[in-house]
């Protein structure tokens, strides 16, 4: 089969809505009813490559990095810091198992930076 980069043959040339191929000898137009003939649209096709960003994109979705604990988007916690004594840890969580299991929570010390995570 032929691969096209154009994809215009796959359109009626009068209203632009996309052709169905209903017999070997010619496509039709769903909205109009005309009828090209197939010769243009036999033994070609079309490849589409889709990435995760396009779905993401489509879907509405922000990509979430895995630096979300900046000081705007982690909470605080009266918790020692294992590594300077420090009495406040920021918090953020992030489900990264199966749902049925709990939630990641990861810990941050603002002060020496020191970073940990508890299951």
């Amino acid at each position: 089969m032929a691969y096209s980069q154009a994809r215009d043959f796959m359109f009626c040339s009068l209203c632009g809505t996309m052709l169905s191929l209903v017999s070997p000898k010619y496509a039709e137009c769903p909205l109009c009813k005309s009828k090209p003939s197939a010769k243009g649209i036999l033994g070609r096709e079309i490849g589409y490559t889709i990435t995760a960003e396009d779905i993401r994109r489509d879907l509405g979705i922000s990509h979430v990095s895995e630096e979300m604990t900046t000081k705007e988007s982690a909470a605080l916690i009266k918790q020692t810091c294992k590594s300077c004594g420090n009495q406040e840890l920021e918090y953020s969580t992030r489900q990264t198992r199966s749902a049925d299991e709990g939630q990641t929570v990861y810990l941050r010390c603002p002060k020496c930076k020191w970073q940990g995570s508890e299951n």
